[in-house]
Formats: C-alpha cells, structure tokens, sequence
C-alpha cells in the first residue's frame, strides 16, 4: 500500500464504478456533520486521513466496446475500477463538489456566465472542476457524458445521482428510494453549508474549502487484483458509521459462491446467469425496502422475516438466521467440498442398416442407459437459485404488509385488515402475513385470516398481557408451512383458537382473571383504563366504527403516534383534578373515588387534535363548545366539532357518575361485538367504578 493520497491524486486518469454487490448511499446527517466538520475544521497546514479506498480493476479487455467508458481507456489511458470499500465517501465528496459548483455558478458575480468563464482560483476554472472530477465529453459523441465516478447502470440509483444530483438533462421516470432520498438529502445539507460558509467568508472561504478537500483530504489506496479477493475483503470492510448489513453481505457471499464453482458444475453461461439472478433479487428487494422514502424499512428485519419462511425456525436469539445464512447454509466450504452423486448416463442407440442385421452390435443397439458416479458441491447452484428467488417475490408482500394502502391492487376491505394488524402492533406475525399474500389467492380468506390474527393479538397480549413470544415459534413455522403449503388456513385458524382457549370458559365467556387482574394493578396505581396499553387501539377502533357513508374519518391512526408521550390524545371528560365546577356535578362521591370515575373506560375519549392541555378543567358545557379568542378566531374545537366519539358525547346534556356508567357499558357492548366475547353477568364490574355508585340507586 502506497503513502497516502489526495482526491486530486487519486482522480487522476481513473474512472470509478460502484458494483452491483455494493448497497446504495447510506450516509444520512450524522455522517454528513462529521464529513463537513471535519472539513471545515482542518487547519490549513494539516492533513485529515479519511481512511482506506479499495478498488479492483476491470481489464481492458473485461470492457466492452459499446461501453461509454471504453474510449477513455482505448485512446486516453483511463483505468476503470470497481469500488470495494470507499464508496460512500466518495460519493459524498462528488456530492459535495456538485453542491460546491452550483454555490459558486449562483453567485451574483458569476450570472450568466459560461463554465468556462468561472474561477475559483486563478487558474482553475469550474469546466476544469467537472472534467476532472464529474464527467467528460467525448468530442465525436455530442453532449453525451462518461462519468468518472458512479452506480453500474442496473442501479437504481443510477439514473438518480445523474439526473437529480448531477444535472444531466433529458430525464424521463426516475424511481426514487430510501437511498435516493439520502443522495438528495446529503446535496441540501451541502449547499445550505455552503451557502451560509459565502455568507460568513465570502469566496475566499469556498476556495479554501475546496482546495482542503481535494488536497488535504488522505486515502490509501489498495488495488485488488483477484477476483476471489474481493469478495472475501468486502466481507472485512465496513464504511464510517454504516456497519453493513447481513442482506448486504449475503448479496455479496452470494455473487462469491457463484466463482467457486468448477466449470462442470456450471459453465460460464450459467454463471453469469446465476450472478445477475441474484442481483436482479437484489435490486427489487432494496427497491421494495426503500419504497416508502420516509419510512424505508430494515434490510436485516426483512432477511430474518424470509429466513424463517423459507428455513425452519429455530428458538436460538440474536442474529442466529445470520448465523444459519453466512456461516451454514451458504459458506465457501459446501461448494468447496464436493460429495459424489450417481447420475445417470443414457447410451446412444447407433441406427444399423436392417440389411446386415448380423454386423449390429447387440448392445449399443438397445440404447441402455448406465450410471456414472461425479463429484458436485455440496451446496448446488439450484439451491442458491431457488433461494434467490423466494426472496425476490417475498419481497413485495413483505412491503404489502407493512405499506398496504400504496398497494393498487388491493380491495379497500383488505387493506383496512391488514393497517388494523399494523395498529394493534403486529408481533411476530409478520412473516405469516407475508406468506399468507404470497401464497393464498383468494381474497376473503386472506382477509378472514387477518381478522383472526387482528382478534388474537388483541385478545392475548392486548387484554391479557400474554408474554410477547407466546405462540410465537408455532406460529413462526406455520409461515413456512403456508409458503410450503403443508399447512391449510383452516389449521391456521385452529391453532389461533386453540392458543386462546386459556382467557375463556366453557361457555365461552372471558374469564376474569387475566383482564381483570391487569386493569385492576393500573387502578390501584391510579391511572385506571388511562394506563392500558391497548387504550388507544380500542378507541380507535370504536371510533371508525362510528363511520358511515355520510361521515368522514376525522382523526387518522398517524395523528396518535406523533408525540412520545403516547396518551396524549386521549381525553378525561371528568378531570383527573376536579375544580368546583366539577366537584358540584359529582356531589355526595366521595374524593377518594374522583380517581376511580376518571379512570374508568366510560370517561376517556379520543380527541381529534391533541387539545386535552387546553381544555383542562374546563366545565363539560365548555368541553363541548369550541373556545375563541377576543378576536373571534377559533383557538380550539370543542366535543361538538371533534372526532365523532366526541360528537356522540356532546349529545349528553351534563356528565356524571351516571353518563360515565352508561357509556363505559356502551363501550364494553362494543369490545363484545367487535372481538367476539362475552363478559359474562358481572360485566359492569369491568369499569371499576367505585362501590357507592351503585348503593345510590
């Protein structure tokens, strides 16, 4: 390894590709800050060592002539390499640097001027800049450009970082992801520093940030030269403060198995075949994950979710299906060691004139097969194939179930399933969800499968504060038993019934125990039906139930998660601290009891803003009114313009002990209805409401 290098060095007479091993850009405002200060806080005599570049070199003769690179490498002496470790600072320094030119061509000074006319030193034009760095033009390809640095064309980002980042006109469709949204995300946070650098130091402060970055900022740069190396050093490397993720280095043990093979067991055809299999996989997974570019979902939960559909789960923790995967299932060693197989070798049948039957050779003329002992891998490359595969479709149902509602061809009664199931906090039901879209088609049962899970998960750990593995490991396998299709959804509902059958009696009312006993710790603690973890679930849910053709949803599920403070959108009617007011609506209850009325199901309710801080103590004739400034301006709504629970509750004339009774058993008639239980005759002992409620009547 030489002495350390600059980017200025380093750029010289080379062309960098990412391969289609390497994830897209992950660096978000955590690595951004340090990149910029580290930068910005370089003393000018000093140099800052920004790590190793490892980079393999694509042979001349490895490129095609079609290639847009090839004439740099055919009449210019350009080399081309593949990026193995380095690529997110690199591309963040080409970030930076397209961040920097567009800074400096709109300044007031530089206005319609040409490139070419723009200096940043006095020798160092911005034309310069972008040849050097960005791209160059072949003089006999119009304005066509050949890229000195970016994504092989079968990335997603590709077309991205060109078109949205580097400016290249003419773009048609381009797909955005999660990894888009941080190369887009990363050319704001550099020029608003920028920007704000001009403001403070004028030009001289850009020319010093960009003469830092380009000389003062140090790689060793490491040439691989073996293919096989590679991949084994990929495996080694991690990028600053972006560990890599097991989907990221399955791809590449992957991409690596695939060179180990001996030509007999697949020729080069194949090869290429099985490489670009697993990397079109790839290319639809990290699309599928980076969909929603607000909330990309998690390389590694989707890997797990997979592995336990496709391979039989196990009760081991921690990253045991990175385990399995890397260090099992898909080593280097079982394609190294070979295993003998018996195949069978069919004889050719050689045709004999039927004039001299006599010269026929009796046994090549019955075209016997014989057998043939070979040595294979134990792992085969069909095994990686199917794998791949899976993977590949799994992974638009795994986004389905997370993101229902982007998905088109869902009816609008499944994916209010499946966003109930997100809701009610799915569990560990997920991978069963994915495999029940993969591989159930008809669409009712899809949805009276949801219903069940939805019913069991509110049942069991919702109500009864059931562990959060109970059932997991059976119904774990059972995701891999629909995908294998052993197991049929009526057994799917079987095992859900049979898994609740400890809440319920003989006759199948609940059993007190478990629910009674977990409200009854929350209203000795003083927070009553407040402090229930699936409060707001259920007040949600009865709250959508209020719906109907002629209403509109007027609070969405996303209004109650904005805020750590989870309860915040719920309401006491009764206050939990009681002025006069109060205190006259609920004459002859004794203080101690305030508590138990507050508490109790009857008296909380979702409010369509987070507006319980303004309503306070308020009196229930208040509650129910909007409340205006001296000006006229609304500054709150009231019960009777709220959620349509609240518009159910302004239609009580006063609120007392009694309204609280009377809709906490409206509420319980819901839960019976909505879960299909039965409280039983004691039901109103569900409310906790205090004893001398029911001495008054």
């Amino acid at each position: 390894m030489d002495e350390p290098k600059s980017l200025d060095s380093i750029f010289k007479e080379k062309i960098f590709r990412i391969p289609d091993y390497q994830r897209g850009y992950a660096w978000q405002v955590a690595q951004l800050k340090d990149f910029w200060e580290d930068l910005i806080n370089l003393a000018n005599d000093r140099v800052h060592y920004t790590g190793v570049l490892t980079l393999n070199e694509v042979h001349k003769k490895e490129i095609p002539k079609d290639a847009n690179e090839f004439w740099l490498v055919e009449d210019h002496s350009y080399h081309l390499y593949r990026i193995v470790d380095g690529q997110q600072r690199l591309t963040t320094f080409i970030i930076f640097l397209q961040a920097f030119i567009e800074c400096v061509m709109e300044l007031p000074e530089n206005k319609d001027k040409h490139s070419d006319n723009v200096y940043v030193t006095d020798s160092l034009n911005i034309a310069s800049i972008r040849e050097k760095y960005l791209y160059k033009i072949k003089p006999t390809g119009g304005q066509y450009r050949t890229y000195k640095f970016g994504y092989t064309e079968d990335n997603p980002s590709y077309q991205y970082l060109r078109y949205r980042i580097l400016n290249e006109t003419g773009a048609g469709y381009i797909e955005e992801t999660f990894y888009t949204l941080n190369l887009k995300n990363a050319k704001i946070y550099f020029r608003e520093q920028l920007d704000a650098l001009y403001e403070q130091d004028g030009i001289d402060g850009l020319r010093d940030v960009y003469k830092k970055l380009t000389r003062s900022f140090m790689f060793n740069e490491y040439i691989i030269r073996d293919e096989y190396d590679v991949f084994v050093a990929f495996e080694t490397m991690n990028n600053r403060g972006k560990k890599l993720s097991d989907l990221e280095l399955l791809k590449n043990r992957l991409i690596y198995l695939t060179t180990l093979y001996s030509d007999l067991e697949l020729d080069e055809a194949d090869r290429r075949s099985l490489r670009d299999t697993v990397n079109e996989t790839w290319k639809e997974v990290y699309a599928h994950l980076g969909r929603n570019e607000k909330n990309p979902l998690n390389d590694d939960e989707f890997l797990r979710a997979h592995w336990i559909l496709f391979y039989k789960y196990s009760r081991e923790t921690g990253r045991d299906y990175a385990r399995f995967l890397l260090n099992d299932q898909f080593s280097p060693r079982r394609v190294l060691l070979k295993v003998e197989k018996q195949v069978e070798l069919e004889q050719p049948e050689e045709l004999v004139s039927e004039t001299f039957p006599e010269e026929a050779d009796e046994e090549n003329n019955e075209g016997q097969s014989s057998q043939q002992t070979i040595s294979v891998a134990e792992l085969s490359p069909k095994e990686i194939a199917n794998y791949v595969a899976s993977m590949k479709v799994s992974s638009g149902y795994w986004f389905t179930s997370w993101f229902p509602a982007l998905i088109e061809s869902l009816s609008l009664e499944e994916v209010q399933a499946l966003d109930r199931l997100n809701r009610v906090g799915i569990s560990y039901f997920r991978p069963l969800v994915m495999s029940i879209l993969k591989n159930i088609k008809e669409v009712t049962l899809r949805i009276r499968l949801f219903e069940n899970i939805e019913r069991f998960i509110f049942l069991a750990f919702r109500m009864n504060g059931a562990r959060a593995n109970y059932g997991s490991s059976e119904f774990y396998n059972a995701a891999r038993g629909v995908d294998m299709g052993y197991i049929t959804p009526d057994e799917i509902e079987a095992k859900l019934s049979e898994r609740l059958e400890y809440i319920f009696h003989s006759d199948q009312t609940l059993k007190a125990t478990e629910f009674y006993a977990l409200l009854e710790r929350k209203f000795n603690d003083g927070s009553g039906y407040y402090g229930w973890a699936g409060l707001r679930y259920f007040l949600y849910e009865y709250e959508i139930s209020l719906l109907n053709d002629s209403r509109q949803k007027k609070i969405d599920w996303s209004d109650l998660l904005k805020t750590s403070q989870d309860k915040i959108s719920i309401e006491h009617i009764f206050p939990q601290t009681p002025n006069e007011q109060w205190k006259k609506a609920f004459e002859g209850v004794p203080e101690k009891d305030y508590a138990g009325y507050a508490g109790s199901l009857g008296n909380l309710l979702l409010l369509s803003l987070s507006i319980n801080a303004s309503l306070q103590n308020d009196s229930f004739e208040d509650k129910k009114k909007p409340k205006y400034n001296d000006k006229g301006v609304k500054i709150r709504n009231g019960y009777s313009d709220g959620t349509h629970s609240e518009i159910e509750v302004a239609q009580y004339p006063h609120w007392g002990p009694e309204q609280i009774k009377e809709r906490g058993l409206k509420l319980l008639d819901f839960m019976e209805k909505r879960w299909k239980i039965k409280f039983g005759s004691d039901r109103e002992k569900f409310l906790f409401l205090p004893e001398q409620e029911e001495s008054a009547e």
